[in-house]
């Protein structure tokens, strides 16, 4: 790949984690809150994981700023690995706290969650934004060849997946009084988060992305 081409995708990758960030910390805040309020699980996790994102994302852009600065591809390869091994610990804490938290209320320790239609404003919105975040690292992480960036991705498909099952489990917890739908939605990514995790922290790549095409 020509060097200027490359520089002009290390860029968007740039711009793209500094999106992530900014925000992520809103809808994080705004999640938390309210699901505090509501006693959500599913919410407040959602919430979670929207800090993990934003650190992913920090750490990615940390990686970026490295080839930007054109350190020598050493310290550049050094900080793609640690990147993308901060960002499989980061999607493997939340799955463990997803699962610690959604099994306590499933056992009754704890208030049954409320209805929020701040939480379902919310998680809307992310529906919409995440899977276009998400295809755009996986596309930029394709052509670079950062697994960084991949993992990093994928905590925003995860986070894409985690709006439409809290979002489910909001809206029917509002509509039937499915109190128990809230941290069953909790529990459902886990499996995915888990495995990209463990790919995270790995280093290795599938073959075939299987984030192509959504």
């Amino acid at each position: 790949m020509e060097p200027a081409i490359r520089s002009r995708l290390v860029r968007r990758g740039l711009h793209l984690a500094v999106f992530t960030v900014l925000y992520n910390l809103m809808e994080g805040i705004i999640a938390i809150a309210s699901g505090v309020v509501a006693a959500s699980v599913a919410l407040v996790g959602f919430g979670v994981d929207s800090f993990v994102e934003t650190a992913s994302a920090v750490v990615v852009g940390w990686r970026f700023s490295y080839e930007m600065k054109q350190l020598p591809d050493a310290k550049t390869e050094r900080a793609e690995k640690m990147a993308a091994r901060i960002a499989g610990v980061l999607l493997l804490a939340l799955s463990l706290y997803l699962l610690v938290d959604s099994g306590r209320r499933l056992l009754g320790w704890g208030r049954e969650p409320e209805s929020s239609g701040i939480g379902i404003a919310l998680t809307s919105i992310s529906v919409l934004v995440m899977p276009f975040l998400g295809r755009a690292k996986l596309r930029i992480a394709r052509q670079i060849g950062s697994k960084a960036l991949r993992a990093d991705a994928y905590e925003s498909i995860a986070c894409a997946w985690l709006s439409g099952t809290t979002l489910a489990g909001l809206v029917l917890n509002a509509a039937f009084g499915w109190w128990w739908a809230d941290p069953l939605a909790a529990l459902c990514l886990i499996p995915l988060i888990v495995r990209e995790g463990l790919e995270g922290l790995s280093g290795e790549e599938e073959e075939e992305d299987p984030g192509k095409g959504q």
